[in-house]
């Protein structure tokens, strides 16, 4: 028999916690051996599957991630930025894979994630779907293919939950769109437009984020010029697709030498 791939989730109780759960108790090629939530939370010390309302699954949710972590090739995480940070010290000292997709990460948190990469497999992406990393690619390639009479904006929509704006994927398709043309997005960037803001700047790329409901998640590439406007879409219906996707990581980073890797590593369209 093949040995399954040991995966720890983070954020056990959360929407995409529950269900990489789900998906890795599924697997014929994972085995969930460990759930991990904050100190305090009312999930700790109970078994991960009841909490979720289903049957036991035979994992304690705990709060000693170092713990949970020695004990698993990977950690898949979409927590918020500085629990990242300190998963990646964790997953490092451990020698495991490290799939990130937690969002709204800055520059210098990022940043903090190198050292880590040095001694670990850390794939991180602002998003792991098979569609929105095709969609960053078309972007890239459709930007490079027009000048700056194409006016870029890109549109995001996220359910009333999500904290940080614009979402990470959209500033993953922002950055498509800038290498595309040849600039750095911070130079070019522009996210906010209240008042009498003037004319827009021939060249930047713009965002809008949209918030409400229990949207999952959209994202639309505008490259909009006199007399016609194309639209590159990619609608997510079913969180399930990231959490396929990060499992999808998981398995290709196991082996893998140490190095920081993303998305498109993983699906073989890295340029």
């Amino acid at each position: 028999m093949t040995q399954t791939l040991s995966v720890a989730i983070t954020g056990a109780s959360g929407r995409m916690g529950q269900t990489l759960i789900g998906l890795v108790n599924a697997s014929d090629k994972m085995t969930l051996t460990g759930a991990i939530e904050r100190t305090g939370h009312a999930w700790v010390g109970q078994d991960v599957g009841e909490m979720m309302g289903g049957g036991a699954l035979g994992v304690t949710v705990t709060d000693d991630a170092a713990a949970a972590l020695a004990d698993a090739d990977a950690v898949i995480d979409f927590t918020a930025p500085q629990a990242t940070i300190a998963f990646a010290a964790l997953a490092a000292q451990a020698g495991i894979v490290h799939v990130i997709g937690t969002t709204g990460m800055s520059e210098d948190e990022i940043a903090a994630l190198a050292p880590h990469g040095e001694k670990a497999t850390i794939i991180r992406a602002g998003n792991m779907s098979l569609g929105v990393n095709l969609l960053t690619q078309l972007t890239k390639r459709v930007a490079a293919a027009l000048d700056t009479d194409y006016d870029i904006e890109i549109i995001e929509a996220h359910h009333n939950q999500k904290v940080d704006a614009p979402s990470g994927t959209a500033l993953m398709l922002g950055e498509a769109a800038a290498e595309g043309r040849g600039v750095k997005l911070a130079d070019v960037s522009d996210r906010g437009r209240d008042g009498i803001t003037g004319a827009r700047k021939s060249g930047d790329i713009g965002f809008t984020a949209i918030r409400g409901g229990d949207i999952i998640g959209e994202h639309d590439v505008m490259f909009a010029a006199a007399g016609e406007r194309i639209i590159l879409r990619h609608v997510a219906s079913d969180r399930s697709v990231f959490a396929r996707g990060a499992l999808k990581a998981a398995l290709w980073g196991h082996g893998r030498a140490a190095g920081q890797y993303d998305m498109l590593d993983v699906l073989g369209l890295s340029d």
